[in-house]
């Protein structure tokens, strides 16, 4: 979103960037009524004929780096978070396509033929252009690299306008609001500005690639029902975090 024009247009072909806590409910497993919630909001957009990707989390099962300070090897602890993110991946496409007639693909880095295509980027988009939702599970497929990188390289690579960052705040504080309550809310800010303020919205990685591939990033509340057709729709919602194009001669 570089203009009002853009604004006023929004996005016809998304990554949606989910956490796996939510999923969750804020505890181990899968909540089904959460699940619920944002697949309606999901098939929502899917009706206004917006393409949409979708990269999950799996901190509702494991996380790498906790797993780590718990004694196990980093990457053998990565290894199994990125299982955690098929079986959301699966939670997902089960309710898109059960209870709102969704057609969806799940592709992973990791070949699991039985329950998911392998990531072929092309073929992805191919997807797309369908209309199906495609949902990417187990993460780069590599140790060591969260889902939010994942979401920024898939954004990217299969041309995606913006990478919808949903959260369970509001968008972008100048600290955490949950321990600072006069924390104030960025309406935009650059994603040099995240890095320099070391502000914890994403990894470090995720916003250093989309900063130098300019893909914004539109972080915002999920909660909130609705937020994900108006972040589509171009309204004014959550923090936009982008890097200015460079001035031509």
């Amino acid at each position: 979103m570089t203009d009002d024009g853009a604004a006023q247009r929004g996005y016809s072909r998304v990554l949606l960037k989910l956490g796996g806590e939510m999923f969750g409910g804020g505890s181990v497993g899968i909540d089904p009524d959460v699940v619920g919630t944002v697949a309606r909001q999901i098939a929502e957009i899917v009706a206004d004929g917006v393409e949409v990707a979708i990269v999950i989390g799996g901190g509702n099962f494991f996380r790498g780096a906790e797993l780590q300070q718990r004694g196990m090897e980093r990457a053998r602890g990565d290894y199994m978070a990125m299982l955690g993110t098929v079986m959301n991946c699966l939670a997902l496409q089960d309710f898109l396509e059960r209870e709102h007639g969704i057609d969806t693909r799940v592709m992973t880095a990791i070949t699991m033929g039985q329950v998911a295509e392998p990531y072929i980027p092309r073929r992805a988009m191919r997807h797309m252009e369908k209309g199906r939702v495609v949902i990417f599970g187990a993460g780069t497929g590599m140790p060591y690299f969260s889902t939010d990188t994942t979401a920024a390289q898939r954004a990217l690579e299969i041309g995606c306008e913006v990478v919808l960052m949903a959260k369970a705040v509001d968008g972008v504080y100048t600290a955490d609001p949950k321990t600072t309550p006069d924390a104030q809310l960025f309406d935009s800010i650059t994603h040099r500005e995240v890095l320099e303020r070391g502000l914890k919205v994403a990894d470090a990685t995720a916003f250093s690639l989309c900063m130098d591939n300019h893909m914004p990033i539109l972080v915002f509340n999920l909660l909130e029902e609705g937020n994900i057709a108006r972040a589509v729709s171009g309204d004014k919602i959550g923090t936009l975090v982008s890097t200015p194009a460079a001035p031509t001669a």
